[in-house]
């Protein structure tokens, strides 16, 4: 059955999707606040363990730049930088060097064509799209009817789930970055085994936004497919 937009019960989907979403950004910015506060017994800033670690493992072409902002870390490979926030770049802590190591990750991912990383970037502009016109074709698939109305939800049904698969594909790549991220800093010695256990537990709960911006988006396209069902039988 469909509902009017004023009185939807599949908005449950979306609040839960929400609750989903706030809770595993305040377990994070909880536990990097926490690790932020421990400094690495070698006193080495995230930038220097960045360079370190990426020459340790043969990359010499990426540059490591400063970007502003708290925990908007990140590796660009169209430009080979490796972005390291205010909260990373100049910090001595354990949480800075686990999330420097993160994006070094990235960069090995990327220097290595690590399969799920190359799939991903190629996702991105259709990921992007979809996202952007999936509700537009949605909404006026809803006003109409026939077989015109079905092909139209259903455009935006797909349009929807590429959206969704991004968020999927995009969970190997940040886990297996974190992996990577442990292995080096262990077998390089930047951080002692107990160190390693705090950086661990930073990057853990980082992984956990993706698990819930994963499952926030399953369940969207869940609502979007019960909004649409009868018009789409």
């Amino acid at each position: 059955m469909y509902y009017p937009m004023y009185f939807d019960p599949t908005y449950i989907l979306v609040l839960i999707g929400v609750i989903i979403c706030l809770v595993a950004s305040a377990k994070m910015n909880a536990t990097f606040s926490k690790y932020s506060r421990i400094r690495n017994h070698s006193g080495m800033t995230g930038r220097e363990a960045a360079e370190v670690i990426l020459h340790r493992v043969g990359i010499y072409d990426v540059r490591i730049e400063h970007v502003s902002g708290r925990l908007t870390d990140h590796y660009d490979p169209t430009s080979k930088v490796l972005r390291l926030s205010d909260a990373t770049y100049n910090s001595t802590s354990v949480a800075a060097l686990g999330v420097a190591a993160h994006e070094c990750g990235h960069a090995m991912q990327h220097a290595t064509a690590y399969a799920p990383l190359r799939f991903r970037g190629a996702l991105v502009p259709v990921a992007n799209f979809g996202s952007a016109i999936a509700w537009p074709l949605i909404l006026v698939g809803l006003f109409l009817t026939g077989n015109t109305s079905s092909l139209i939800l259903n455009l935006g049904i797909l349009a929807f789930s590429l959206a969704v698969l991004f968020q999927l594909v995009t969970l190997p790549v940040e886990f297996n970055a974190s992996n990577r991220a442990v292995r080096v800093l262990g077998s390089s010695g930047l951080l002692y085994p107990e160190e390693l256990q705090d950086t661990r537990k930073v990057l853990t709960a980082a992984a956990l936004t993706y698990v819930a911006g994963a499952a926030s988006a399953i369940l969207q396209l869940l609502r979007i497919l019960l909004l649409t069902s009868d018009r789409r039988d």
